[in-house]
Parts: C-alpha cells; sequence; structure tokens
C-alpha cells in the first residue's frame, strides 16, 4: 500500500452526474481511486448550477462533488462513443452511472445482458430514483421529491406547522454514501469469488432508511409521526433553548445529564420534581420544562455558555451559520477545508491512520484530459493510469 490511498489502483469509470453519484465517486477518488467522470457533449447540468461560478463559468455546485477525477467527453448515443466506454471498461473495477431504467440496455450496454459476461470482475453501481420494477419503477427520482414521497417532509418542519423540505440534498447525499458502501461490499466480496456483481441504489429506499425514530416508533405505536420543530420526539430536554443572548441547542440525553445541567444552573431540585425525574416524565411535561430551563437560562450567554456547558458534561451547542462553521478554529484544526490553487472545498470526514486521503486534483475542466485518456485506451500509456499526484497532495487546510 502507498501513499495515494486505500483504494490506489482501482479504476471507476464515472458516468453518472448531477449529485448521488458524483458524490459516491468523490468519496471513491479521495481514497486514491482512479476516477474518470465521463460527461455527455452537453456536459453535467450542475456545471450550469449557479451563481456562484468559477473564472471558467463552472458552478460551485458541480466543483463540490467532483474533485480528483480526470473529465472526459464521450457521447454515448453514438456508436464511437460507446466503443470508447467498452475499451474503458476493458481494464475497470467499477461503473457507476444513474441513467434512466433501461437506457444502457437500449444501448446495447445492459449489465445483465452484455456486460457482467464481458467483464466478468465489473463491478455495476446503478443509481435511480425508485428502481427498474415495482409500482413507481423506472420514474425519475429527484431529492425533493423523494422528501415528500419518503416521509421526511411529513417530520420536519415546525409543530402545526407546514411540512417542510430539510435545506440541504440529504437524499441524494446519503444515497451517494449507500452506492459508496455497496461498491467497497462488493470489492470485498471479489476478493474470495473474482466476480463482479452490480450494485443497485434508490433514492426512494435511502429516503426511507432516514426515517429513524419515527418509522421505528410507527411500527411501534401504530400512532403516524408528527411534526416536533427543533425538539426530538423520543427525548427531552433535546431542543433550542433562549439564553440571555443567543439560542442555545441542548441534547440531554440521559438522567446523568440532566442532573448535571440542573446542578450547573443550580436548580438541583428539578430531577427531584416528579414531573422531571425520569425521561418518559420529561416527555410528559415538555412546557413546563421548557419554561423552567429558559427562566434559568435567561441569565446566561448562550455563546459562552455553550462551551462550558459541554465541558461539564453536557452536549449542546451553539447554532452556528454556515459563515461561522467555515471559519472556526477545529474546522481549522480538523482539515475540513481543503485548498487546492483556487480550488476550496469540504475535505472528506473519514481519517484513516495509514492511508489518509489525499486531494491530488481540482474539479476537472470540461473534457480536459478526453485526448490524454483516450491515448492511453490506445496503447501510448501501459497499465491502469492510476491517479495523478500533480504538483502536490494537498491533505487539507491546518
Amino acid at each position: 500500500m502507498n501513499s495515494y490511498g486505500a483504494l490506489h489502483g482501482i479504476k471507476v469509470v464515472d458516468l453518472s452526474r448531477v449529485l448521488g453519484g458524483p458524490y459516491c465517486t468523490q468519496i471513491l477518488a479521495d481514497h486514491g481511486a482512479d476516477v474518470i467522470k465521463v460527461e455527455p457533449p452537453k456536459g453535467d447540468e450542475t456545471r450550469a448550477w449557479g451563481p456562484p461560478f468559477d473564472e471558467d463559468g463552472t458552478a460551485a455546485y458541480f466543483r463540490g462533488v467532483n474533485r480528483n477525477k480526470r473529465g472526459i467527453v464521450l457521447d454515448l448515443s453514438a456508436e464511437a462513443g460507446r466503443a470508447d466506454l467498452l475499451r474503458l471498461l476493458d481494464d475497470a473495477d467499477v461503473l457507476v452511472e444513474n441513467f434512466k431504467s433501461g437506457t444502457l440496455e437500449r444501448w446495447g450496454l445492459g449489465y445483465a445482458d452484455v456486460l457482467a459476461a464481458r467483464f466478468p470482475r465489473l463491478i455495476h453501481c446503478t443509481i435511480s430514483g425508485f428502481g427498474t420494477d415495482g409500482p413507481l419503477g423506472g420514474l425519475p427520482g429527484y431529492d425533493a421529491v423523494i422528501q415528500a414521497m419518503a416521509g421526511l417532509m411529513s417530520v420536519n418542519g415546525e409543530q402545526g406547522g407546514e411540512p417542510l423540505r430539510v435545506g440541504l440534498p440529504v437524499v441524494d447525499m446519503v444515497t451517494g454514501l449507500n452506492a459508496a458502501n455497496g461498491i467497497l461490499l462488493a470489492l470485498q466480496a471479489r476478493h474470495g469469488s473474482g466476480r463482479g456483481q452490480s450494485v443497485e441504489v434508490t433514492l426512494y429506499d435511502a429516503g426511507m432508511s432516514l426515517l429513524h425514530p419515527h418509522m421505528p416508533n410507527y411500527l411501534a405505536s401504530g400512532k403516524t409521526p408528527s411534526r416536533t420543530g427543533n425538539a426530538h420526539p423520543n427525548i427531552t430536554p433535546y431542543d433550542t433553548y433562549r439564553t440571555g443572548t443567543v439560542p442555545l441547542f441542548l441534547a440531554v440525553g440521559n438522567d446523568s445529564q440532566f442532573r448535571a445541567l440542573c446542578k450547573y444552573l443550580k436548580a438541583p431540585h428539578l430531577p427531584e420534581d416528579p414531573r422531571f425525574a425520569s425521561n418518559a416524565e420529561r416527555c410528559g411535561h415538555r412546557p413546563e420544562l421548557k419554561r423552567e430551563l429558559e427562566a434559568l437560562l435567561a441569565g446566561h450567554d448562550g455563546a459562552t455558555l455553550a462551551p462550558d456547558l459541554i465541558r461539564h458534561g453536557v452536549p449542546c451547542g451553539p447554532i452556528q451559520d454556515v459563515a461561522q462553521v467555515a471559519d472556526h478554529p477545529h474546522t481549522r484544526h480538523r482539515g475540513m477545508i481543503v485548498a487546492i490553487d483556487d480550488y476550496r472545498g469540504v475535505a472528506s470526514p473519514i481519517k484513516l491512520s495509514r492511508t489518509p486521503a489525499s486531494y491530488r486534483r481540482k474539479p476537472p475542466r470540461f473534457g480536459a484530459d478526453t485526448a490524454a485518456v483516450l491515448a492511453e485506451l490506445d496503447g501510448n500509456h501501459t497499465g491502469k493510469a492510476g491517479p495523478s499526484k500533480g504538483p502536490e497532495s494537498y491533505q487539507g487546510d491546518k
């Protein structure tokens, strides 16, 4: 194993666009895989999803999930483009795609019909909205639509308010995480069998998988969950609370943490109150407990209270905006903002001690590597290309 990463030597052909697939393949690329991003002649549509744009006119949205990849352009609707794709797959380990169901089959490139026999070691990962069959099979899926259909919006929002979309593409991103996990599982299985397989991940399934604890609560009780705002449906105090200045989020998960909170606030009588003696009792008396705690918190500065409380064993934190998070000293300490020349992005959250993630390439300019990659296929280079380290292997800002 060398410093290129845990997946050095793995070649990934990435036909995916937008978010779920590219997020998956960026995870693989950060950890050393040679990811070749294949775009259609019109490009990945997220190149235009701005502002903001870089000096080449590429949106930050695209740049956020496409680093460490080589970028080429192929027209897969044409025979020549499909022929080049097959040549790319000759020594590939993984193919990732999120075409509409039946697209590869229409091109004569279906996994079960063609690719599995021609490339028996190939791992094929397909990402779709709902899968290929069933009542919704073959229909297109989009993050916000799945948030609505898979129940996420029904439990997100203020109590008594309207259903609310989660303010980030959580379904697309967890789909990408599941796809990466599935690919790694299939690679492990291939060690023993020598055979690849197809990995299917759908946005609908991924969205449903996020319904904890709401779906377990429903399956156990038969009661349809409702919106509770920032409050946790199963735990109290677990909510935002007013202080004398900025609001604070308390996440008190057990009785000992509740006692520590009350001791800090000089209210040792609260845990002795029968209404608040256990989590179940506290959940049955949420409004009363919130009034008691906010009265105690009113004399405190939330910004200074939060770090002090957490050091006293009470899980809590201030509510920070994105700019504050980007500039936070702990963000810098963890190396969570990576910089490559003019590119800045969120670093990998996966920290491996011996084979860490590395940041070798900025997101590719449209078609920038087409000539070089096709030249490799023509025999100008031998063996797997492997990811280029570039002038420096970046490990993130410190």
